[in-house]
Parts: C-alpha cells; sequence; structure tokens
C-alpha cells in the first residue's frame, strides 16, 4: 500500500513523468525483494537500518553494477522514505546521512558539425514514409534538442506549422515551445502527407508512427540514429542524447546565451545546462588564441 501511495504522490503531486516513476518503482521493488530474502520478513522495509541497506549495496556493487547506477537507486530509495517520514510510516530516513559512491565524470562527445552536415545532406534518406521519417527524426533531435521520450510522445496537436513551433511536454509535465527550422517544416510536411497515406493507424494522436499505423518505440528511435550515424561517424556511443548534446554544445560554440539553450532544452536549472559547456570553452580557447593580437607574441 505504501508503495502505490508514493507512486500517487510522484505522478499526481509532483508531476513526475511515466517513465520516471516507473524507474523509482522498479528499483523500491528490487530493494524490497531483497529485504525479504535476505531477513524473511515482508513488513521489514519499514523497519531497515542503514547497515542493511549497506549490504544491498556492497551486492550490487559486487555484481558489476556501476556506482553510478547504484546511486541512481540508492537516490529513488531515499526519496521513498523521505515520504513514508512525511506520512508518517517511518520515525526517520535511514539514508539520511549517506554519501553517494563516487563516480567518474561522464563527458559525452557530441557529434561534430560535419558529421551531422554528413547525415543529413550527404546520406540518402529514400522518399518512402520511413525514409522521410527518419530524416525528420534526425532532424528534430538536432535542431530542437529534444529528449528522446519527448520526441516519442510527440502528438499531431502539438505541432504548429502556422508558428513554426513544437509544444514539448518535458519532465514533471512542464511545457516548453520550441522553434522549428523551415528546413525541418519542410520535411514535416512531407512526412504528414505521407502519414496520412497509411491504410491503417492505431495511435492516431502520435505524430511519430510505424509503417503499421502505432506509435514508435524506444529501440526503434535508437536504431534509426545508429543506422545512419555509424555511415557518417566512428564515435563508440550514438544515440538520441549525444544529438541533444550536439545542439546545445553547437549553439554556445555559435555565441548562444546559456539561458536561451538552458529553456530550449527544458532544463530546470544552469547547472544542468553546464554540463554541455566544456566543448565550447574549447572552441572559445581556439577563437581566442586565434584572433587575439598578443597570442602570436
Amino acid at each position: 500500500m505504501a508503495l502505490k501511495a508514493f507512486v500517487d504522490y510522484l505522478l499526481l503531486e509532483k508531476n513526475y513523468s511515466k517513465l520516471t516513476v516507473k524507474a523509482y518503482q522498479k528499483d523500491i521493488e528490487a530493494f524490497t525483494k531483497f529485504i525479504k530474502d535476505t531477513y524473511g520478513d515482508d513488513n521489514a522495509i519499514h523497519d531497515v537500518n542503514y547497515s542493511q541497506i549497506r549490504t544491498w549495496i556492497v551486492g550490487l556493487v559486487e555484481s558489476g553494477v556501476t556506482n553510478r547506477t547504484v546511486n541512481r537507486k540508492i537516490s529513488s530509495l531515499s526519496t521513498f522514505y523521505k515520504f513514508l517520514l512525511k506520512i508518517g510510516d517511518v520515525k526517520e530516513n535511514p539514508l539520511s546521512k549517506h554519501k553517494a559512491l563516487k563516480t567518474d565524470k561522464k563527458v559525452q562527445i557530441p557529434f561534430s558539425e560535419q558529421e551531422i552536415d554528413t547525415v543529413l545532406k550527404d546520406l540518402n534518406f529514400d522518399t518512402s514514409f520511413e525514409g522521410i521519417r527518419n530524416k525528420l527524426i534526425i532532424e528534430l533531435f538536432y535542431s530542437t534538442g529534444i529528449r528522446r521520450i519527448e520526441l516519442i510522445e510527440l502528438k499531431c496537436s502539438s505541432i504548429s506549422i502556422n508558428e513554426n513551433n513544437i509544444k514539448v511536454l518535458g519532465k514533471r509535465n512542464k511545457e516548453r515551445i520550441v522553434p522549428l527550422l523551415d528546413t525541418v517544416k519542410e520535411t514535416l510536411i512531407k512526412y504528414l502527407e505521407k502519414r496520412d497515406e497509411l491504410t491503417q493507424i492505431t495511435d492516431l494522436e502520435y505524430l511519430f508512427l510505424t509503417k503499421k499505423g502505432v506509435k514508435i518505440y524506444e529501440t526503434l528511435v535508437y536504431r534509426v540514429i545508429n543506422d545512419y550515424f555509424r555511415q557518417a561517424s566512428t564515435k563508440v556511443k550514438k544515440s538520441p542524447h549525444v544529438l541533444r548534446h550536439s545542439f546545445a554544445t553547437h549553439l554556445l560554440n555559435h555565441g548562444a546565451d546559456l539561458n536561451a539553450v538552458k529553456e530550449l532544452l527544458g532544463h530546470s536549472s544552469l547547472a544542468a545546462t553546464q554540463i554541455y559547456t566544456h566543448n565550447s570553452i574549447a572552441e572559445l580557447k581556439k577563437v581566442h588564441l586565434k584572433a587575439h593580437p598578443r597570442s602570436k607574441k
């Protein structure tokens, strides 16, 4: 019952996305199973102490789970205990003094502007429904910085061709308006024409569909990005998030204001946006070295 109340709290009061809430629920269910299997009490989760949690953490690390993933699971658990404390189900949060495990800083390497150009200008997107859809997916990722789940959940009603923008429903159901480039608008119009020609559409409200007329899914989106970018890039990671990273980095490299990029990305704080600045700083150093009158002295 406590878990159901927690899920409702995250969805209805905190406005977390369904995907985020599902991840929290999965983490807590896994921990609950560990407690039951190890200590044999169905209600033990309410009486857990830090030493038991530490046993769980050690087990995760020894099984090969990364520190970053362990920290995410602990964050889910800590949020759950804060909720139990709030409703009076526990007297203290057993994780109140826990310190996160150390993690290496994850440096995302964006695609270069040349790699993006190679994909969008030089590679062959056929004129079929899937060819135009795939091109639009890549163009939208790169021109708007949209998240993977936000793209999958885009609805036809979110598109305003006349006003050249799209409404994106982001984390915690926060809506933002992102402008559409003219080139993307052209591809979008072609896609909508092909979409109307589908013989059967099940998920009518959603913008991006498979050729069978149902909403696109996560693995399909990853496959689209990988299939095209492996022809233009030797980077190990080729994903929707790398395109989002490329969008932010390239805007900053060309002088965009950090606050403006923050709004376009749908970040709640500047700190989240600043992780994209390391590449733009490197670019600024090159410009500074090349342009400053004393750099050659």
